[in-house]
């Protein structure tokens, strides 16, 4: 196993400040005490949840241009995530590292300010996209003679007046000596850093409250920086003041080397970033020998020293390795995009693609306009890679969406620099490090006509680029895979594709009537979609039309998909996004009124006010914890459910003149599924619950 020798590498490398990127996760929810109505709270998945788990580190991308690419590449491209740079007030200078040398925590720095950080953070939700934000709460600033900040506050080392003054630093005033010592590590300088006291309830309680304005702004969560110097129990007081921590993503930079502190300390606040990783896609594709990456159980849980899936943040680079040479990089070419393709491709870990800029010196910042602002990028000028909308890793992202939930199977490798591998029946994928090889590949693909997503997208009659790619009733195609490419194949790429972008590719199938309650009285009504993992349509979306009194619908035709992700607006920037989470909507027909999700058709004459609820789980005897309307609760653990089909109970529900339920599930033994804490908003009609998500529709029909 390749490792870090010691923490001297670990962190002071790079001039001034290491932070190893860590994306992942959903922080860990602890089992709590059922208090009135409220439903018991189960630990929460540590992970990113599915199937949008792929974040774009835009590095030093100003808010605006981040708003702009949330509308252009990313939601479009299937992203869940975008991670910002540090938000905070910082020192001032042209170099890369002034973002992680906090002054204050105004949200005002070269990269936009608070009135545009919010307008973003918006901007990206109506896209589909969740934000999270880079914090840096280990320490202040570097500078040992003080100096004035990018927002005008003038500070001290250890004195940034109405925060923080000498009493909340760590009395070990100069750096880090010895990686071997815990207390050095998590109580001296990193690289002169004044490092502050968070042990102390004050500074927990500053730290906490800078979180919970970000969280005030609508962050999703956040990547929190040098957590290795910050003691896990520091952590765990700083994370209990944070507002509405269940829903948060977060992701943590503890990088393992031979030293007392180990990620597994922190892996209840939020997913690691698996440095292992990248360092050996980096051996394996830069030495070109990258079959040993799927032999046996392939890269992942089952190594030494690697974290388990369910913790581990995946990445090929970031600011940080890309500059000291420790992984692949976009110097790497061709080369550093199949290993983003094996990435994306591969089911370990939720992984974060970095898009910064080219440099020539470690310390390098972005072009900066003449009164220091970062000037906004534009792919293709100022050194900007991109790579968030390269093609052959933003469509990557659909393909990862798109066979979410599979297992890697169908393994081939030539034994030394070709390997190929499929993810259940949903897709296939084939990578060449060596010299350009033809052969017939066996997948377990349905039959049909595919399009490389490597090179082109579906189009109404073929593929935007590239050849169709034909599979045969037993799973096989013959393909051509250059030197240093790749191929592609999943389900909702298929070629000839409808011409509607938010269709799924594909001839025949259904279609979804979409009802939509004109309650919030807008002059306009659109739904911004997309079928199945298919493109979404442009913003603001397609028109809705008159249905019935009190509701517009539209009727969304599905191809060989079984749902579409959707939001509404007016046409004129008001959204309903189901807070972030956008709705997903299967079945024939199906209502959205107030964030609540139903099946039917609500111009027809009206049927029994019922809700039956079927709910997907391995309990083998799933109890229903409910309230009607804004009625009482059912007594813990609620009212049984009984067996449905395979794998799904059920239980009817009468309403009375409510118009939906609100509940949580459990196994009758104190494990529950009460929806991260938010419990579950169940409308009226038939509603199946799985694995966090509310759709209309039976499962066993």
């Amino acid at each position: 196993m390749s490792s870090i020798g010691s923490g001297v590498v670990d962190d002071a490398l790079v001039h001034r400040k290491r932070l190893r990127y860590l994306a992942g996760l959903a922080l860990t929810a602890i089992l709590g005490a059922l208090i009135t109505a409220t439903a018991f709270a189960p630990p929460a998945t540590a992970a990113a949840p599915g199937p949008k788990d792929a974040t774009a580190v835009m590095f030093s991308w100003t808010w605006n241009a981040i708003a702009r690419e949330c509308t252009e590449n990313l939601g479009p491209a299937g992203y869940g995530y975008v991670q910002t740079s540090p938000p905070q007030e910082h020192v001032q200078g042209p170099q890369w590292w002034t973002y992680y040398q906090p002054v204050s925590y105004k949200i005002e720095s070269r990269l936009g300010t608070r009135t545009e950080f919010e307008a973003m953070v918006d901007t990206c939700h109506a896209a589909g996209v969740k934000v999270i934000a880079d914090a840096v709460i280990n320490h202040m600033s570097g500078q040992s003679a003080g100096g004035v900040g990018w927002a005008g506050t003038a500070f001290q080392h250890y004195e940034y007046p109405g925060l923080y003054g000498q009493q909340d630093f760590h009395s070990c005033r100069r750096d880090i000596a010895n990686y071997q010592n815990r207390w050095e590590v998590q109580e001296c300088n990193l690289v002169n850093l004044s490092d502050l006291d968070t042990s102390s309830s004050y500074v927990q309680g500053r730290i906490a409250g800078y979180l919970n304005d970000l969280v005030s702004l609508g962050v999703d969560g956040f990547r929190i920086d040098a957590v290795k110097h910050i003691a896990a129990a520091d952590m765990q007081g700083i994370l209990s003041k944070v507002n509405d921590r269940a829903r948060l993503y977060v992701v943590q930079e503890v990088i393992r080397a031979n030293e007392p502190i180990q990620p597994e300390e922190y892996t209840s606040y939020g997913d690691i970033h698996e440095f292992a990783f990248a360092r050996k896609l980096k051996e394996a594709f830069g030495g070109g020998t990258i079959n040993w990456l799927i032999t046996g159980n392939g890269i992942g849980p089952s190594w030494s020293g690697f974290l388990p899936n369910q913790n581990a943040a995946v990445f090929v680079d970031n600011h940080d390795t890309e500059r000291n040479g420790e992984t692949l990089s976009y110097k790497d070419g061709a080369v550093y995009d199949l290993a983003q393709i094996f990435t994306l491709a591969w089911n370990y870990g939720s992984p974060s693609i970095h898009s910064g800029y080219e440099f020539g010196n470690k310390d390098q910042g972005p072009v900066l306009a003449g009164n220091g602002e970062v000037v906004d990028p534009v792919c293709g000028q100022n050194g900007w890679t991109c790579k968030h909308a390269q093609t052959n890793i933003a469509n990557m992202v659909g393909f990862r969406n798109a066979v979410s939930g599979t297992a890697v199977g169908d393994n081939w490798s030539n034994g030394s620099n070709a390997i190929a591998f499929g993810r259940g029946d949903k897709g296939y994928v084939a990578i060449n490090r060596g010299a350009s090889l033809t052969r017939t590949f066996d997948s377990s693909l349905p039959a049909g006509r595919y399009c490389n997503v490597i090179v082109g997208l579906p189009t109404a009659t073929g593929c935007s680029a590239g050849e169709v790619i034909t599979v045969d009733a037993s799973g096989g195609f013959t393909a051509t895979v250059g030197q240093n490419q790749a191929v592609a194949l999943h389900v909702g790429a298929k070629a000839g594709a409808p011409t509607d972008p938010g269709t799924d590719p594909g001839t025949g199938g259904g279609s979804l009537k979409v009802y939509y309650s004109t309650a919030k009285g807008w002059s306009a009504y659109n739904v911004h979609y997309r079928v199945g993992s298919g493109s979404w349509t442009a913003v603001p979306g397609v028109a809705m039309a008159p249905a019935c009194t009190g509701w517009v619908s539209k009727t969304i035709e599905l191809g060989t998909a079984t749902g579409v992700t959707a939001a509404f607006n007016n046409g004129s920037g008001t959204w309903d996004n189901n807070g972030g989470r956008d709705y997903a909507l299967s079945g024939a027909s199906v209502t959205v009124n107030g964030g609540v999700i139903a099946a039917g058709d609500p111009c027809a004459t009206p049927a029994a006010n019922t809700t039956t609820v079927f709910y997907a789980t391995g309990w083998s005897a799933p109890n229903i914890h409910y309230r009607v309307g804004d009625g009482s609760w059912t007594a813990v653990p609620g009212v049984a459910m009984t067996p449905a089909c395979a794998g799904w109970f059920q239980k009817t529900v009468e309403l009375g003149t409510a118009t939906g339920i609100t509940a949580a599930f459990n196994n009758g033994s104190g494990s529950w599924d009460n929806n991260g804490g938010r419990d579950y908003t169940i409308g009226a009609g038939t509603v199946k619950v799985q694995n966090g998500t509310v759709t209309a529709g039976s499962p066993c029909s």
